[in-house]
């Protein structure tokens, strides 16, 4: 491959990216703002967002190995997808229990899709820009899952706002990778 075709291999990829970062921002303030403003009046429609956050996690690693080459050759997103919606299942059932036990299956899943997420950009740290935020991402999430998994074990009560304030943080660390890549690709361009 030449430089030029190199060049413009990256280029599509972090033109990519930065629409799927955005993307990715986008629907988790929509989550937060709907966990914040009408979960607390409605247990289905908390109930109901619970499911949708690992679901389009799922859906979102599906959507980007897709465009980055397949399943095939990126099997951290594989591994994320499965344990996405595996958690998807997992939260269904958690939900029969009890909000601890919700709470501790999100801290089980944010560890192993933050760890996924860390992988998956330091993979494609060479490829496209703004991955250091991922890296963050990544593990800030892993360690947020530390301590829901020891929240969901002691005796308060757990709620729904403590994952909607995981998931702004994560939507704030999106939204600084599609920026920071928005930036990249306008300096390039002049």
């Amino acid at each position: 491959m030449t430089r030029q075709e190199d060049e413009g291999v990256q280029i599509g990829a972090e033109r990519w990216l930065r629409t799927y970062y955005f993307l990715r921002a986008a629907v988790s303030v929509v989550w937060v703002v709907a966990v914040f403003t009408v979960a607390s009046r409605s247990p289905m429609i908390a109930a109901g967002l619970l499911l949708a956050y690992p679901a389009w996690d799922a859906a979102a690693n599906l959507i980007d190995a897709s465009r980055s080459g397949g399943l095939g050759r990126n099997p951290t997103q594989m591994i994320n997808l499965l344990v996405s919606l595996a958690t998807t299942f997992a939260v269904g059932f958690a939900l029969t229990k009890g909000m601890n036990l919700v709470l501790g299956v999100f801290g089980g899943w944010a560890i192993l899709s933050g760890l996924l997420q860390l992988a998956t950009a330091v993979r494609r740290w060479k490829r496209a820009g703004a991955q250091w935020a991922m890296v963050l991402s990544g593990a800030q999430s892993a360690l947020a899952g530390a301590f829901f998994i020891i929240q969901a074990r002691g005796a308060a009560p757990a709620s729904i706002a403590t994952i909607g304030g995981y998931a702004a943080v994560g939507a704030i660390y999106f939204l600084v990778s599609a920026v920071w890549l928005m930036v990249k690709l306008a300096r390039r361009k002049a």
